[in-house]
């Protein structure tokens, strides 16, 4: 862990206070795990209320209850608030242990892993925490290059220079999924004890292909999809001109006022990604790679010889594009290198190819941009894409 991370997570842990009681050890887990006839079906698993300690206790088994070789265990307070989870094998040995930890007013800062005594931390990972009053500026500081995602782990020393500020130092963009000024990285909709993290690899590779960029943040809405009005004339009104959406979804209602929005902004040009499900998005859509936008530009993953990447999506109607995203060097939500590949780091690579485009050529509007992209690409991978592949984004040949 890098150590300005780890003092900042010291510094966290000096103001917490363990939301859950003492009382939960191993052995009241395990007693927790046998059958008293207290527990309630309900959908994924098993319900037991204890009223004693105002304590939701849930419980998911595998295979199933009677045969179980793995099985976890959920504590949330009468509210459902995150206190503890366990996954435990047979008999009763502990292998997995999560807690939450809440500041005195109840607001959820870290969440720390636990040893099999359920005492010992481990490890913590910091939630929704200040933005650094203090980091290196940008090089270029008129952003025109924006991410909208789970949000971005701006505590990593090797990303906050590329974030982009207000004339006041301010971190520029906005969490419009918690609707605060803290877009960090996390999406807990899976398992809100791990949450899942995005944001940060896609914008590595935004900082690493177009360098020097002022980056504005945007967590993305995912409790109401249509403040990506609001997101979206944020951005508009903060100079925008390139976002990049890696993420998708099947249902076309998550993105109809998205489509409005950004209709209604024809200065931006949004670069997604095509999706990771292995089919054809003419066919079987995927939105918004499958919506119909002049603005809207589709990126889908190959390997260096121009052939799609094994669950790449595809389609001649709705995919305008593919670049080699199948081994992207990337640094992770822990500041960890590693190589990644999918979609989600196509689309990067060919928003940072349009916005060194667009500084070169200052007046180009979306349209232009657009063409220029097309024109970039060599042409010849049958009937998978629109224009073809582009072999290389980051030469800047044709600018």
């Amino acid at each position: 862990m890098p150590l300005k991370l780890l003092l900042l997570l010291t510094g966290v842990a000096a103001l917490i206070q363990p939301c859950f009681a003492a009382a939960s050890t191993p052995e009241t887990i395990c007693r927790y795990l046998e059958s008293d006839g207290k527990r309630t079906k309900i959908p994924g698993g098993y319900l037991k209320k204890d009223e004693q300690k105002d304590q939701q206790i849930y419980f998911r088994f595998r295979p199933n209850i009677d045969n179980w070789s793995v099985a976890v265990v959920d504590i949330r307070d009468k509210e459902n608030k995150l206190q503890l989870m366990v996954r435990l094998q047979q008999p009763c040995k502990i292998t997995q242990a999560r807690q939450a930890v809440y500041d005195k007013a109840g607001k959820l800062l870290s969440l720390q892993t636990l040893g099999p005594d359920l005492v010992t931390v481990t490890a913590e990972d910091v939630v929704n925490p200040a933005v650094p009053d203090v980091y290196q500026a940008a090089e270029k500081k008129n952003p025109l290059l924006a991410i909208a995602d789970t949000g971005v782990n701006y505590l990593l020393p090797e990303i906050q220079p590329h974030i982009a500020r207000t004339a006041n130092g301010n971190l520029l963009g906005y969490d419009f999924w918690d609707m605060d000024e803290r877009p960090f990285d996390s999406d807990p909709r899976q398992n809100p004890y791990y949450p899942f993290h995005h944001g940060t690899t896609v914008f590595s590779v935004l900082a690493a292909e177009a360098p020097g960029e002022a980056i504005a943040v945007y967590r993305f809405p995912a409790l109401n999809m249509c403040r990506y009005k609001e997101l979206i004339n944020h951005a508009v009104n903060s100079g925008v001109r390139v976002m990049n959406i890696s993420m998708g979804s099947n249902n076309i209602d998550d993105w109809t006022c998205f489509a409005t929005a950004a209709q209604n902004s024809p200065s931006v040009l949004f670069v997604v990604s095509a999706g990771n499900n292995g089919r054809n998005i003419d066919e079987h859509p995927v939105y918004p790679a499958a919506l119909s936008l002049d603005n809207l530009f589709v990126v889908s993953s190959s390997d260096h010889f121009g052939r799609p990447g094994p669950a790449s999506n595809t389609g001649s109607q709705h995919v305008d594009i593919f670049v080699p995203a199948e081994q992207v060097s990337v640094t992770d939500h822990r500041g960890v290198r590693t190589t990644t590949g999918g979609t989600s780091y196509a689309a990067p690579r060919v928003a940072a190819l349009a916005v060194r485009y667009l500084r070169a050529n200052p007046d180009a509007d979306t349209q232009q941009i657009i063409s220029f992209l097309q024109k970039r690409a060599i042409s010849g991978q049958g009937n998978i894409s629109a224009f073809g592949w582009i072999p290389d984004p980051t030469d800047d040949y044709g600018f």
